[in-house]
C-alpha cells in the first residue's frame, strides 16, 4: 500500500507492534512514528558515558561486555547472573534471574535497554532487554551513528530503529512526506528539506547531519507554535470589550493620594501602558512581571480602581487563602472610607471590597456573592472559589492573576467567561522570565516588566548553611534568630512538608528546578523532608526555647490562618514556622530572616520567592538556605548560586539550566503532546525570535496562511490537538 505520512502504523507495522507504540508512546500514524527523533546516537568504541545515567532512568545504552558470573542464589533456588559491561570509561551491571542470554559472552557488543536501579551504590539493570550486534547486522555498526530512541517498556530503541528502516524501505525514502515550510523561508535561513531532514535525523551518517537536521526541525517546532500563538494575539484583538478609560477625582486619584510611598519610575511606566489598554475597545491581553518586592500589586491595584471609576468590576485571583486574604486587608485598609461604600463609615463615592475563597462560612459566602452580583463590590478578591457557578458579575470589566505560574489558562478563561463581554486581562508573575520563555509559554501576552525595587529597604544577604558538613553553622543560625528577635524583629522558618500524617499539601515543587539528588549518599536512603510540625516542636524546646512562636500551613483553618497572620503582621509572634504558604506575597516588613529548612529540595526560583518574604522594610534581611547537601555537589553548587545573587532575572537563567525542558512548558507538556520535541528554550533563543518574526510576517499578509496550506495543517493541529495544553499553562 502507498504510505502517507496519515497512515495508521498498524497498516505498516505488525499489529502488537503498532499496539504498544500507541499504548505507551502515543505513536499511533506515520507521521507521529518520523517526529519521534533520536534521543542521542552512540558508536562502536566510543564513550556513551554510563557514568551520567541517573536512578529511574528507562534508557538504551551501547556498551561491551566485560564478565559474566553466575552463581546459585543463596536464599532462594535458581540462578543469579551478573554481566558487567562497559562504554570504555565507566562500568555497569545487568542482573538476570533464572536466565543468561546465550550470546552474552565477553568482547560481545550490544545495546541493553532497561529502568536504571542501584545496589550496593553501582548502578545496574534487572533483565533488560538486550539486542546483540554482530557482523549479520543490516548496519555496518563499527561505522554508522547508531539511534538510540526513547523507548518504554514494550518498544524498545532498536524495534523503532527498524520500524523506521521499514518506512524507509518500503516508500523508496522519505519522499511522500511533504514540505510545509515555504520554500523562500528555507532559503532565506539555509535549511534542509523535511524529507532531508528526516532521513540525517534517523539514518545519519556523521554529526554534521544529525546538526543540519536538527536545526531544520526545530524551526518546524518554533515556527509552528509562534504561528499559533500569533494568531492567538490576532484573535484577541479583534474581540469586542469595553473600554474603561481614567475618570479624574474617582477612585484611582484616591488611590494615589492614598500611597504612603511614591512609586517608582517603573512603576509609573507600567501603569501608564495599562491605562492606556484599558482606554480601549479591544481587550488588554498583558503579562507583568518582575522581580520579588518591585511593587506589581500597586500597579494592578490602580488598575482595578480605573476600571471601577469607568463602572466595572474588577477580580483578583490569587493562589492561597493567606494570599487573598492579605490582598483583600491590604487594600481595605489602603481604600478605607472608600473601600466601605454602602456601611455607616463608607464614602458613597467609593466601592465595596469583597473577600471569597472556598472555606468561609454560608453567610458570608452568600453575602459576598450577592454584592458580586448586584454590582456594589467593584473589588473582588478570591481563590478558585471566584470561579465556581453561583459567582456571577454584573459588569466584570478586568481579571488580575496574581501569581500565574500556579494558574493554567483554563483558570483565567473561566473567569474571564463570566462577563458579558471579554474583560481586560493582566496575568503577574514575580518569578522572572527568560525571554525565550516569555516568546514561548507566554508568547499570546504582551510582556510589562518591572526591575527597580522601591527605596527604603535593606536588601537581602543570603548564605548557606550545610547543616551535615558544619553543624556549627546550624547552630549559629539560631542564635542569629534570636539576635534579631532581640533587636525586636521577627523570623521566617520555612519546611517542605507540614507534618508526618497532615500530608505533603504544599510540599515543594521538584520540577520548579531542584533536581532529585537523592545521591547525596549513596549508601543510605535519603530522610523524608523536615516538616513544620517536627521542626516547630523541636524549636520550642531547643535553640528557639522562650520565644514567641506560631505555625502556618494549609491544613489550618481560614480563621487559625488569618488570625495568625494577623499575629505575625501585628509584631506578637516572632517566629513563624510554616510552608510554603508564605511564598509569595506575604508582606510583613518588620520580618528580617529567613531560614529555609532542606532548601535543597526547593527549585531556584522558589528560593527567590521565599527570600523575597524578608527585608520588605527597612532593615537588612538575611536568608539562610539550609541543607545537608554536600557543598561540592551539583545542589551544593546551586544553592550557592542563588546565595550569590539576588536578580532575579539571572536566577531565571539558572533556572532554566537546571532544569528539564518539559519542566519549564509543564508536566503535560514534555515530549510529544507538546510538539517540542527537539527546540531548546535555553539553546535557541537567536531561533525562536527568528521565527517569531518569521511567523508575524506571514499572519500580517493580507492571504495569511492562505497560500501555505502545510503550515497551515501544522498550526490547525496544534491548535486542536492535546498537545496545545502546553500553552495553556505557564
Amino acid at each position: 500500500m502507498p504510505v502517507e505520512t496519515t497512515t495508521r502504523l498498524d497498516r505498516v507495522l505488525g499489529a502488537k507492534t503498532a499496539k504498544a507504540m500507541a499504548e505507551q508512546l502515543s505513536l499511533h500514524t506515520v507521521r507521529d512514528l518520523l517526529r519521534h527523533y533520536p534521543r542521542r546516537y552512540a558508536r562502536r568504541g566510543e564513550v556513551t558515558k554510563l557514568e551520567d545515567l541517573q536512578v529511574g532512568d528507562r534508557v538504551t545504552v551501547l556498551a561491551q561486555v566485560r564478565s559474566v558470573d553466575s552463581r546459585k542464589m543463596r536464599n532462594r533456588p535458581g540462578t543469579l547472573t551478573e554481566v558487567t559491561v562497559g562504554d570504555g570509561a565507566s562500568t555497569m551491571k545487568l542482573v538476570f534471574f533464572n536466565h543468561r542470554h546465550a550470546r552474552l559472552v565477553p568482547g560481545a557488543w550490544g545495546l541493553f535497554a532497561g529502568t536504571v536501579s542501584e545496589y550496593r551504590r553501582r548502578l545496574q539493570f534487572t533483565h533488560p532487554d538486550c539486542h546483540l550486534l554482530t557482523g549479520d547486522d543490516d548496519e555496518d555498526w563499527a561505522r554508522a551513528l547508531i539511534p538510540l530512541y526513547p523507548a518504554s517498556k514494550d518498544v524498545s530503541s532498536w524495534v523503532i530503529q527498524r520500524s523506521v528502516r521499514l518506512l524507509l524501505d518500503a516508500s523508496g525514502g522519505f519522499g511522500f512526506v511533504d514540505d510545509p515550510l515555504p520554500e523562500e523561508i528555507r532559503a532565506r535561513h539555509g535549511l534542509l528539506s523535511l524529507p532531508a531532514a528526516l532521513l540525517d535525523i534517523h539514518r545519519p551518517t556523521s554529526p554534521a547531519d544529525v546538526e543540519r537536521a536538527e536545526h531544520r526541525l526545530k524551526w518546524d517546532e518554533a515556527l509552528t507554535l509562534q504561528l499559533t500563538l500569533a494568531a492567538r494575539r490576532r484573535a484577541a484583538a479583534l474581540e469586542p470589550g469595553v473600554a474603561r478609560p481614567r475618570r479624574p477625582g474617582g477612585l484611582l486619584d484616591a488611590v494615589d493620594a492614598a500611597l504612603p510611598f511614591a512609586l517608582t519610575e517603573g512603576q509609573r511606566a507600567v501603569g501608564e501602558e495599562l491605562a492606556a489598554e484599558l482606554a480601549r475597545e479591544q481587550p488588554m491581553h498583558r503579562l507583568l512581571q518582575g522581580e520579588v518586592g518591585s511593587g506589581k500589586t500597586v500597579v494592578a491595584l490602580r488598575a482595578m480602581a480605573q476600571v471601577v471609576d469607568a463602572g466595572g468590576q474588577a477580580a483578583l485571583l490569587a493562589p492561597t487563602e493567606v494570599l487573598a486574604a492579605q490582598h483583600a486587608r491590604s487594600i481595605a485598609a489602603m481604600l478605607g472610607p472608600l473601600g466601605r461604600a454602602g456601611e455607616l463609615d463608607g464614602d458613597p463615592v467609593g466601592t465595596k471590597v469583597v473577600l471569597l475563597t472556598g472555606s468561609q462560612k454560608a453567610v458570608a459566602r452568600r453575602e459576598g456573592r450577592a454584592a458580586v452580583a448586584d454590582g456594589s463590590a467593584g473589588l473582588v478578591v478570591g481563590t478558585h472559589a471566584l470561579l465556581q457557578e453561583g459567582v456571577d458579575f454584573a459588569d466584570l470589566g478586568l481579571v488580575v492573576v496574581d501569581e500565574q505560574h500556579r494558574f493554567g489558562v483554563e483558570q483565567r478563561d473561566a473567569l474571564r467567561a463570566k462577563g458579558d463581554r471579554p474583560p481586560h486581562v493582566l496575568v503577574m508573575t514575580a518569578t522572572p522570565i527568560p525571554r525565550t520563555v516569555a516568546m514561548t509559554v507566554y508568547g499570546d501576552l504582551e510582556t510589562s516588566t518591572l526591575r527597580q525595587l522601591p527605596g527604603g529597604r535593606g536588601g537581602v544577604a543570603s548564605s548557606v548553611v550545610p547543616a551535615r558538613e558544619k553543624p556549627s553553622w546550624l547552630e549559629r543560625a539560631w542564635a542569629r534568630v534570636r539576635e534579631e528577635v532581640a533587636a525586636g524583629r521577627q523570623a521566617y522558618v520555612v519546611c517542605p512538608r507540614i507534618g508526618e500524617d497532615a500530608g505533603t499539601e504544599e510540599e515543594p515543587d521538584d520540577a520548579d528546578g531542584a533536581p532529585d539528588d537523592a545521591l547525596f549518599d549513596l549508601a543510605t536512603e535519603r530522610r523524608p523532608p523536615l516538616a513544620v510540625l517536627g521542626v516547630a516542636e523541636g524549636l520550642r524546646e531547643g535553640p528557639l526555647a522562650g520565644l514567641r512562636l506560631e505555625v502556618l500551613h494549609g491544613r489550618l483553618t481560614p480563621e487559625t490562618k488569618e488570625a495568625t497572620m494577623r499575629a505575625f503582621a501585628a509584631g506578637e509572634v516572632d517566629v513563624l514556622v510554616a510552608t510554603t504558604v508564605v511564598e509569595v506575597g506575604v508582606d510583613v516588613p518588620n520580618a528580617t530572616v529567613m531560614v529555609v529548612m532542606d532548601a535543597d529540595r526547593f527549585g531556584v526560583s522558589q528560593l527567590h520567592q521565599l527570600r523575597g518574604r524578608v527585608a520588605r522594610g527597612v532593615h537588612q534581611g538575611l536568608c539562610l538556605l539550609v541543607s545537608e547537601a554536600p557543598t561540592a555537589s551539583a545542589t551544593g553548587q546551586r544553592l550557592a548560586a542563588v546565595a550569590a545573587t539576588s536578580d532575579g532575572f539571572a536566577l531565571a537563567r539558572l533556572d532554566l539550566e537546571t532544569r528539564r525542558e518539559g519542566d519549564v512548558l509543564g508536566a503535560a507538556q514534555s515530549g510529544r503532546r507538546s510538539g517540542i520535541r527537539l527546540l531548546s528554550l535555553l539553546e535557541d533563543e537567536e531561533l525562536i525570535a527568528e521565527a517569531r518574526a518569521e511567523a508575524g510576517a506571514l499572519l500580517a499578509t493580507d492571504r495569511g496562511l492562505a497560500d501555505h496550506p502545510g503550515l497551515a495543517m501544522e498550526v490547525a493541529a496544534l491548535a486542536t490537538d492535546e498537545r496545545a495544553e502546553y500553552l495553556e499553562k505557564a
